[in-house]
């Protein structure tokens, strides 16, 4: 054995505990870090032939590069939707490594079944039937090319085309229906060879990113009968809309496709009363995107696949190799994602559900919804702002009042302060900034703190 690894395994618990004490203060000390480093020359440094050992490493990571690593962890990063890592994610995460367990097949753990109890845990967290079944993904992305690969082989299905055998070509055009699309739909088209121009955007309600369900009818019946998939949105990326699900889940009565709902932060609306009536009809779907690493505040990477149709995700993916043996009536993980290696995603999950519960979580929801609304009223009673929609959940989409192309400018000011760190967006032809409230840590203060910044800006 190389001696200085041979070294470092008789002294593994004292290296250990370093990173402990050393990762212990970085997340102490996030609510004072900046928000936002903008990227950083770095002096480089050449590999060497026999390395520095663990303890040298550590401390030539903090010196070098950790200084310009960002915030995003902290109470005051709104940008995309993004959130932190709660204390019991944070140990679930840490284990994952340690036992470094690949999770695809069940013929050497139980981390197959443990996964599985933490997917239902999901299930029902969302109010879904056991009628779905659910798989660990890599983000929301990975989620949805997932669920548009079923309704491929879905739509193949109808036409007596079996995709994953005979290819896209046998099938022919495949057209996607959205109103408000994500841009992993279209990216994940692109990937699924379905390709962007199959993507047909569907009117919207008047000042709402919900599609409109009666243009969308329309754009079925032009169809006449050939399959289509239909991408419906549970929480809009730029102000958190909610396509009426049960009304297009509704119209599969008369019109053949597939229902895949993104609702990769929105499905938490579930965990609020008084906001869990946008997510009715999500039982619906035939397959579902929600993103772990936003709401749930687990580390990255993270995101589950929910849908019904267990069998055709078994056609698209499986691995055919001796070594896994035959697909059977329950599918290992293997044949169900485009993975057949991936860490015990299950385990930074099952310890945040574990530690705080349904209440724990519905908690942290609640209070970024509050907090949202609360910088929202705030900007609405500035003359400096404008917002650009109501305040639904969890984002605030606003512009500058007057000239809204001066939000380049001011968004490069406040990514400039390091106070807080917000996304630019395009709302309505309107160039705009999006506040993101999805982190535990989040408290009254700081949006107290980012109120005072964008005051001092808009003057």
């Amino acid at each position: 054995m190389f001696p200085r690894l041979a070294e470092e395994s008789r002294q593994l618990r004292d290296l250990l505990g370093q990173v402990h004490d050393h990762a212990a203060t970085v997340a102490e000390g996030l609510a004072d870090r900046p928000v936002a480093k903008p990227d950083q020359t770095v002096p480089g440094r050449d590999l060497t032939a026999d390395g520095i050992g663990t303890d040298a490493a550590l401390r030539d990571f903090a010196d070098r590069w950790q200084p310009g690593f960002s915030g995003s962890a902290g109470p005051r990063y709104l940008g995309f939707v993004t959130g932190g890592a709660t204390p019991a994610s944070i140990a679930g995460d840490w284990l994952t490594s340690v036992f470094d367990q690949n999770p695809t097949t069940a013929t050497d753990s139980s981390a197959v079944g443990f996964e599985a109890e933490a997917l239902r845990w999901l299930a029902d967290l969302f109010g879904l039937s056991p009628d779905h079944g659910a798989s660990f993904v890599s983000g929301a992305t990975m989620s949805n090319l997932v669920g548009l690969a079923l309704g491929r082989q879905w739509a193949g299905e109808q036409l007596g085309v079996d995709v994953a055998e005979a290819g896209l070509a046998a099938l022919g055009e495949l057209p996607v229906l959205s109103g408000s699309p994500h841009s992993s739909i279209v990216k994940s088209m692109a990937i699924l060879g379905m390709g962007r121009k199959a993507l047909r955007t569907v009117p919207t309600l008047a000042d709402r990113e919900a599609v409109d369900v009666d243009a969308l009818a329309a754009e079925l019946e032009a169809l006449s009968g050939r399959p289509a998939i239909v991408v419906a949105n549970a929480g809009t990326v730029n102000t958190v809309d909610f396509d009426d699900l049960t009304a297009i889940a509704d119209l599969r009565r008369r019109y053949p496709f597939w229902l895949h709902v993104d609702a990769a932060f929105g499905a938490f609306a579930a965990l609020d009363d008084e906001h869990a009536h946008r997510v009715a009809g999500l039982d619906a779907a035939d397959s579902i995107c929600v993103d772990l690493h936003k709401w749930l505040n687990v580390p990255y990477d993270s995101a589950v696949q929910f849908t019904r149709r267990r069998d055709l995700q078994a056609q698209v993916f499986r691995n055919a190799a001796a070594y896994l043996g035959p697909l059977g009536d329950n599918p290992d993980p293997v044949h169900l994602t485009p993975e057949n290696s991936r860490r015990l995603r299950a385990l930074p999950v099952w310890f945040t559900l574990a530690a705080y519960g349904r209440a724990g979580h519905a908690d942290i929801v609640r209070r970024d919804i509050a907090l949202a609304r609360r910088l929202g009223e705030h900007l609405d009673a500035s003359p400096g702002y404008r917002l650009l929609a109501p305040v639904r959940l969890n984002v605030v989409c606003f512009t500058a009042a007057g000239d809204p192309q001066r939000v380049h400018e001011l968004n490069a000011a406040i990514t400039a302060s390091g106070e807080t760190f917000l996304t630019p967006t395009v709302y309505k032809g309107v160039p705009g900034l999006r506040a993101a409230f999805s982190n535990w840590r989040t408290t009254e203060t700081d949006v107290e703190r980012v109120a005072a910044l964008l005051d001092s800006l808009a003057t």
